[in-house]
């Protein structure tokens, strides 16, 4: 295919209108997303109770940076993890679409110390169940 001297300058010309443009996809924020608060936030005046909820975390972690935890909850819209010792309380959200194969999910948090790791599921029919389990931080992996 042959370019003309015309063809060259419109295509030139193009590329410079969409390099000008902003990208909005790429510097919008999600509307949507809501910060992680205190647990008190996320249930809105609702009771949380005990039900189908895991939460699986080391009873000592040696190092405070990374800890391992999982949450396990059939039936959950939404899962948030919330360290009730931390300065900032929550430190995960997790949301499950109806094609998602299962309610669970793993990641490491950040724990300031010995303190209680909490896990609060939305189940689909609107209720709360809760789960807690007590870290301990060892400094140097002392056990103390």
């Amino acid at each position: 295919m042959d370019f003309t001297r015309r063809d060259t300058l419109a295509l030139g010309a193009g590329a410079a209108a969409m390099a000008l443009l902003p990208l909005r996809a790429m510097a919008q924020a999600d509307p949507n997303a809501e910060m992680v608060g205190a647990p008190d936030d996320f249930l809105a005046g609702a009771t949380a109770g005990t039900g189908d909820l895991t939460l699986t975390a080391p009873e000592i972690a040696e190092n405070g940076n990374t800890v391992p935890i999982s949450v396990d909850a059939p039936g959950a819209v939404e899962i948030r993890v919330y360290a009730l010792g931390n300065p900032t309380p929550g430190v995960a959200t997790f949301r499950f679409g109806p094609l998602a194969g299962a309610q669970a999910a793993s990641t490491r948090v950040r724990l300031a110390g010995t303190q209680d790791v909490q896990a609060i599921a939305k189940m689909a029919d609107g209720s709360y169940v809760t789960a807690m389990k007590t870290v301990k931080v060892t400094i140097g992996g002392c056990g103390g």
